[in-house]
């Protein structure tokens, strides 16, 4: 089946290309607002949203008198993104580091709320990265906003909050701004959650100073990345055949398997897995202490799999792999379930294969943003979803493919795509 969509685009380099300070096109946006005390930053996956923050962190604290940074993220592979930065050798004044206790995004997690509550009381240091769960539980145990006075809080993928009673996150951005002089950076790569629930209330959104950086400015904007394709692809009984078709193991691949409640999994998962192995090849062996899985494909050729979704003790270390991967050799397929979609970076990825009906819009633009990361090498970005062959007439399958194509389309304007209740 022919891709539904396919975008070119005008490669002109502006987006990637830094000014005297190491800044990219949308991070220089976003600093020309760092005296804003709310920022609610917009931009696409790969836009460089973390290093924004970075630069915006540092100047809070050494220019403009802050003393914390705690930087919230939804879960702790996003936390990589935020590793130590080099930013003087590109113009900075200062270079990001986070100390390794109090990066609490790295190894298990036991104790890391008292060592949220230990940050807030130690003088000496300014910066902890932790997520969003661990981030909720600290402030309940502190139950006092005036602590964060002097403090910015910054969250990554802001959609996870909303303005709906119950959302502890949100209740907590809402105290903070009612009852608290802290700063707050909101960022987000889909300004939409795929409910009818708003982020932000209106009145609270005004109070933010809002920096937007769309879809068409950032992969118009590449030097590398030509065009995106966009297909659905249908099957009739196990998925796994028809993975053989729309599986090409010579492009660097993210497989998302399916959730184990839809109709596409057999609900066995790790079952699954073995029979995707069971497509790539075979296993020749299992690196000791990555993790990381060496594959001889069917046609000879030896490929790196990473397996996300089997939860071990290895998996800690997998993880710490692909945090670190330098060149596009060290991975060709990762496996996962509920990893690997936002906020993750891969930059030499270019199809993102996901199998199951996604219903939840924000979930469809976030995985495709895993592809479009420009690289050299890489001059096609691919999203595939492979679902079953739907039991309905033509027309209830136009209509699932339009929504997708309307959440792609509102994505690229970085927008609410549903009006509030």
């Amino acid at each position: 089946m022919p891709d539904i969509l396919t975008v070119r685009y005008a490669q002109t380099g502006n987006s990637t290309r830094q000014n005297t300070l190491g800044m990219r096109e949308m991070q220089a946006r976003a600093y020309e607002k760092r005296e804003a005390q709310y920022l609610l930053l917009k931009a696409p996956p790969a836009s460089g949203k973390s290093r924004a923050l970075m630069f915006l962190a540092l100047d809070k604290v050494v220019k403009q008198g802050l003393d914390k940074v705690i930087v919230a993220v939804p879960e702790k592979t996003i936390g990589g993104s935020f590793k130590d930065t080099d930013l003087t050798s590109h113009g900075f004044f200062a270079d990001w580091h986070v100390d390794e206790q109090f990066n609490l995004c790295t190894g298990g997690d036991a104790g890391k709320v008292d060592r949220v509550v230990e940050f807030m009381t130690n003088s000496d240091e300014h910066y902890l990265i932790c997520t969003h769960a661990t981030f909720r539980f600290a402030y309940e145990k502190l139950a006092n906003a005036k602590l964060f006075n002097k403090a910015l809080i910054a969250i990554d993928e802001f959609h996870h909050t909303s303005a709906e009673d119950g959302n502890i996150l949100g209740g907590i951005i809402d105290d903070l701004m009612q009852n608290s002089t802290a700063h707050i950076i909101a960022m987000t790569g889909s300004y939409f959650r795929g409910d009818a629930v708003p982020i932000l209330r209106p009145e609270d959104e005004a109070k933010f100073t809002q920096v937007t950086y769309t879809y068409y400015e950032q992969l118009n904007g590449y030097k590398y990345l030509k065009s995106l394709g966009i297909g659905y692809h249908f099957y009739q009984g196990r998925y796994f055949d028809a993975l053989k078709e729309v599986l090409d193991i010579n492009k660097k691949t993210i497989v998302h398997i399916p959730n184990v409640n839809s109709m596409e999994s057999t609900g066995m998962k790790l079952d699954e897995v073995d029979r995707i192995f069971d497509v790539l090849g075979t296993v020749l062996s299992q690196d000791s202490e990555t993790g990381i899985y060496k594959v001889k494909t069917h046609n000879g050729k030896v490929i790196f799999v990473a397996d996300l979704v089997t939860a071990n003790a290895m998996r800690d270390n997998v993880l710490k792999y692909l945090r670190n991967i330098k060149n596009a050799n060290q991975m060709d397929v990762i496996i996962a379930l509920g990893m690997a979609k936002e906020g993750f970076d891969w930059p030499w990825c270019e199809h993102v294969l996901t199998i199951g009906y996604r219903s939840s819009l924000t979930e469809i633009i976030q995985i495709i943003g895993r592809a479009t990361r420009d690289c050299e090498g890489k001059t096609h970005a691919q999203f595939t979803n492979l679902i079953a062959q739907p039991d309905a007439d033509d027309e209830d399958v136009k209509t699932s493919v339009n929504n997708m194509l309307k959440a792609i389309t509102v994505s690229l304007l970085m927008e609410q795509v549903l009006a509030p209740n």
